[in-house]
C-alpha cells in the first residue's frame, strides 16, 4: 500500500527549471562555468553553491536570506498543484520534497501545499542574515537516492510503500528507492525510461491519476 510520495521541486513542483537559475536571472547573470566545472567533477557540491553565491555577491555584497525569499517569492507553482495535493492528503498519504534546489523556496513551497517534508539545499549565514558564502547540502545533485533512502528508514516506510516524481536524470535516484515512479515533463531519456509512468502535459493532476494507478494502492 502507498504510504509517502517524494517529489522533486525544480521544474515539477515550481514552474521554472532551477531555484538557483532562478537567483541568477534575477541578476541578469548565469553559472555556466561552475556547471561545467561540476558536470566534470572538478568542483563538489558545496564548491557549487559556493560559485553561485560568488556572482551574486558582484551585484549585492551584503545579501541576506530575507532577499533571497524575496526574489524566490515570484517562483510560480506548477499548474495543479494545490489540486494535487489536496487529493494526496484525502488519501492519507504522506509527502516529502527532495530537492537539490534551495531550501527557502522549498520550505515555501511546502508551506503552500501543505506538504509534510522538505529536504533541500541551504546558506550559512551570520546572525544578520548574510550569506557567509559557504552553503550547506542535505540533498547532493547526484545523490537524491540515498537521501530518499535516509528518509524511509526515519519513516519506517519501505520502497514498496513509496512513490516518486521528478522530472530529469537526477530523479531517477529516486524511483530505484520507490514501487512507482512518475516523469512529469520529462527532460531527457534518461527519467523517462526509468519511470513506471509518464506526464507530457503540464498539469499535476494529472500525476494524482498516475499516482492512483499505483500497483497494489
Amino acid at each position: 500500500m502507498l504510504k509517502l510520495v517524494a517529489f522533486d521541486m525544480d521544474g515539477t513542483l515550481v514552474d521554472v527549471t532551477s531555484s538557483w537559475k532562478a537567483v541568477h536571472d534575477h541578476f541578469g547573470e548565469h553559472n555556466a562555468e561552475g556547471l561545467r566545472r561540476f558536470l566534470a567533477n572538478e568542483i563538489d557540491d558545496l564548491d557549487f553553491i559556493a560559485s553561485d553565491i560568488r556572482i551574486w555577491w558582484k551585484h549585492a555584497p551584503d545579501l541576506t536570506v530575507d532577499e533571497l525569499e524575496r526574489i524566490l517569492a515570484d517562483v510560480p507553482l506548477m499548474p495543479g498543484a494545490q489540486a494535487l495535493f489536496r487529493g494526496l492528503r484525502s488519501r492519507g498519504l504522506r509527502t516529502a520534497i527532495v530537492s537539490g534546489g534551495i531550501d527557502l523556496l522549498a520550505h515555501r513551497i511546502a508551506r503552500e501545499l501543505s506538504i509534510d517534508i522538505a529536504l533541500a539545499n541551504g546558506f550559512r549565514v551570520t546572525s544578520e542574515g548574510r550569506l557567509t558564502g559557504e552553503g550547506i547540502v542535505r540533498v547532493p545533485i547526484h545523490g537524491k537516492e540515498g537521501v530518499l533512502a535516509e528518509l524511509q528508514r526515519q519513516l519506517a516506510v519501505t520502497p514498496a510503500e513509496t512513490a516518486s516524481v521528478g522530472n530529469s536524470e537526477i530523479d531517477a535516484g529516486l524511483f530505484r528507492r520507490s514501487r512507482f515512479g512518475v516523469a512529469f515533463l520529462p527532460e531527457d531519456e534518461t527519467v523517462r525510461r526509468a519511470a513506471s509512468a509518464v506526464v507530457e502535459e503540464r498539469d499535476l493532476t494529472r500525476v494524482l491519476e498516475a499516482l492512483d494507478r499505483f500497483p497494489g494502492r
